[in-house]
């Protein structure tokens, strides 16, 4: 994918502004977990005269790395990438989905092979494809050890589906360890909820982006993003520059998160 150009003059303010933005974010500033929601693929093909979203598609997922890339070199510890939800499984036509499918399987391969980034797949198999779920299955088993970037890339989920996993998870346990339906209202809290969620033991994010303009969530950690910041960017995924992302960073340090409080 090309890259975009600017004339002699505005690429070099553009390069200053961007320089000084990223040297104004102190590593005390920087969110801890990003979750980023990439819209606007199809969209972009279509704006380009492309014949097909799968254009879409491929450009946004190599924007993705890009993305992983600028996290990392800002010092952001875990990246939570919204790939495909388990309602794309059922509302996408075939063909854009098996492409689309493809691209996520490529994505996972190469994203494991790269510095030193540990993937993991966060959402359910159900419906997913077996050349899919060995993809995610073989990045997540070759970066175990690593102790980089954690990328959760978020395939096949949903939010809704995960909390009722959870519960699923927490009634088959205590089931299993010979506890009543009483014992079970007790023991019930938020903290074990998130246990076992689909990233049971992560931070929740401090700061969900999402591209395109669009101002929703779309069924994405429902549970965790109960006390984020949100970003919404007016560029299509694939148009997405690493300035758009300083500046939400830059607008996260100078909100005061409350907490309820």
């Amino acid at each position: 994918m090309s890259r975009r150009s600017f004339p002699l003059g505005s690429g070099l303010l553009y390069g200053l502004y961007q320089n000084r933005l990223r040297r104004s974010l102190t590593k005390d500033v920087v969110p801890g977990h990003v979750a980023m929601i990439i819209d606007g693929n199809r969209r972009w093909a279509r704006q380009a005269g492309l014949k097909t979203a799968a254009h879409g598609h491929r450009a946004g997922a190599a924007k993705m790395r890009e993305f992983l890339e600028w996290c990392d070199d800002l010092g952001v510890s875990v990246v939570t990438l919204y790939l495909l939800s388990s309602d794309n499984l059922t509302n996408r036509k075939s063909d854009e989905l098996s492409a689309l499918i493809e691209i996520i399987a490529e994505l996972a391969d190469d994203l494991s092979r790269y510095r030193d980034w540990r993937v993991q797949h966060v959402g359910s198999t159900a419906g997913l494809p077996e050349p899919l779920v060995a993809a995610l299955t073989a990045a997540e088993q070759r970066t175990a050890d690593n102790k980089g970037l954690h990328v959760n890339l978020a395939v096949g989920y949903g939010g809704r589906k995960e909390i009722t996993d959870a519960m699923r998870s927490i009634v088959a346990a205590h089931h299993a360890d010979g506890g009543s339906l009483d014992t079970l209202a007790d023991l019930l809290t938020p903290d074990l909820i998130g246990e076992h969620l689909y990233t049971g033991g992560q931070p929740d994010p401090d700061l969900v982006i999402r591209t395109s303009g669009e101002q929703r969530l779309s069924d994405f950690m429902l549970w965790q993003s109960a006390h984020s910041e949100f970003y919404f960017v007016e560029a299509l995924g694939p148009d997405l520059r690493e300035v758009d992302f300083l500046r939400a960073v830059r607008d996260y340090s100078r909100r005061q998160r409350r907490y309820g409080s």
